[in-house]
């Protein structure tokens, strides 16, 4: 199951707006999960997400886009990897599922990098690709 509703509650209880996906979705390395835990907890959040989107831009049209936030949002998709939680939009999603966040601690060509099996081009950069 990439993403399910969450089980329904009891009437009176407010329904989350989001649904829980697994590792098909995307998933984290262990150093990915230590650099994001890090980083929230720089932040004072430990219990934030990882928000990870595809937005246009770039050499090759799409480009993605990663933030630090306090809870899911809704209509989001939250998976959990490498103990992080990570949020993905539903249209996101579509170019998303199957890839894999890596951390790459270097002084040239480090930091987060994303391996994308939907991904037909990227430019030489990396920072950028084309579905």
């Amino acid at each position: 199951m990439i993403a399910g509703k969450i089980g329904s509650k009891a009437p009176s209880a407010p329904t989350p707006g989001f649904r829980v996906g697994d590792e098909r979705l995307i998933k984290l390395t262990e150093s990915a999960g230590h650099k994001v835990t890090s980083l929230l907890t720089k932040q004072g959040r430990p219990a934030g997400v990882l928000r990870v989107a595809v937005v246009g831009g770039g050499c090759s049209g799409l480009q993605y886009k990663m933030d630090l936030q306090d809870q899911p949002q809704n209509r989001d998709i939250l998976v959990e990897s490498a103990g992080v939680r990570v949020v993905v939009d539903p249209k996101s999603a579509l170019y998303v599922t199957g890839s894999e966040l890596d951390y790459v601690d270097a002084l040239t060509e480090g930091g987060f990098k994303v391996k994308n099996p939907n991904a037909a081009t990227s430019c030489s950069c990396g920072e950028s690709f084309s579905a």
